[in-house]
């Protein structure tokens, strides 16, 4: 790996791991729906833009109902079911429930297309539920009223992103940067009836009240829009092309890393043993289960 694609993989394990902050600074002034109304429709309007200044192929209306399927399960869903989350849980918390997402792929992926898991990916399943039940039992009895609600609406977002990349395996042959602009504009026609019906909660009234308070909110949903949604596909797609697949896997390992270290750095979140214990067993059973290693992705070289 050239030092020009490391850098892009910890600016891309950095952007995912800091939307999870950024989602606990604005969702209590916007609510999840709108909040992420917001985040999707930003994250369209930028990749149309780099689109037409890239000269890249217009989406095809063959591929609606592909793009529909996926704007849901890969970006809608999981998107709010994390804003809800991060009402009541902690980034760093969802950052490294996020991380999961590659076990329940394999899990869904085995039961889908009828595979048999190895040994080694039955034991990564197994300590990721481990880890998993760790830190729910660990964090439910420090969460406020509602908590528990949002730790499982934390666990079914990366179960919607293992149905996603199951399903995207059968699914049309939709070049990356297709899937990524069509699935943006997908999730905010998903999004928009929804938010036109949600009210927003009683704590943005004091928000629009208070300008600098305004600023840092507007400044949230911008950057998660803009940079950990549209400049975050740009770069995972430039280090699919450049690298193979080593980065979808590497980048899954850091970014609890970066959730928990810009947790703690900007909004002051403890970390405390329990935390580092569960990530561990979590990434743990995740590399199992994925076959990763650190030895071949240091194995690769841009042709």
């Amino acid at each position: 790996m050239t030092p020009v694609s490391a850098l892009r993989l910890l600016l891309l394990a950095a952007l995912w791991g800091g939307s999870f902050p950024l989602m606990r600074v604005a969702v209590p002034a916007l609510g999840p729906v709108w909040l992420i109304t917001l985040r999707v429709a930003l994250a369209a309007v930028f990749l149309w833009v780099v689109a037409r200044a890239l000269a890249q192929p217009r989406l095809e209306r063959r591929h609606l109902r592909h793009h529909l399927i996926l704007g849901l399960i890969n970006s809608a869903l999981p998107f709010v079911l994390f804003a809800v989350a991060a009402q009541t849980v902690t980034a760093s918390m969802l950052a490294v429930l996020n991380a999961t997402a590659p076990i329940w792929g394999a899990l869904i992926g085995a039961g889908w297309h009828g595979t048999r898991l190895r040994a080694s990916q039955l034991i990564g399943l197994l300590m990721g539920v481990v880890g998993v039940a760790w830190l729910v039992g660990v964090q439910s009895l420090q969460l406020p009223e509602g908590g528990l609600a949002g730790l499982l609406a934390a666990l079914a977002a990366p179960v919607c992103y293992g149905i996603s990349a199951t399903y995207v395996r059968g699914a049309p042959g939709v070049p990356a940067f297709g899937n990524a602009h069509g699935s943006m504009w997908a999730a905010t026609f998903w999004l928009l009836p929804l938010a036109a019906f949600t009210a927003l909660p009683p704590s943005a009234a004091p928000v629009a009240a208070d300008a600098s308070r305004g600023v840092v909110i507007a400044g949230a949903v911008l950057m998660l829009g803009i940079a950990c949604s549209g400049v975050a596909y740009l770069l995972h797609f430039r280090l699919v092309a450049d690298l193979g697949p080593a980065p979808a896997l590497s980048v899954t390992f850091l970014i609890p890393v970066f959730g928990i270290f810009w947790g703690a750095l900007f909004l002051g979140e403890a970390v405390d043993r329990h935390t580092v214990i569960g990530t561990a067993i979590i990434l743990c059973g995740t590399a199992l289960v994925t076959g990763f290693s650190w030895r071949s992705l240091r194995s690769v070289r841009v042709q």
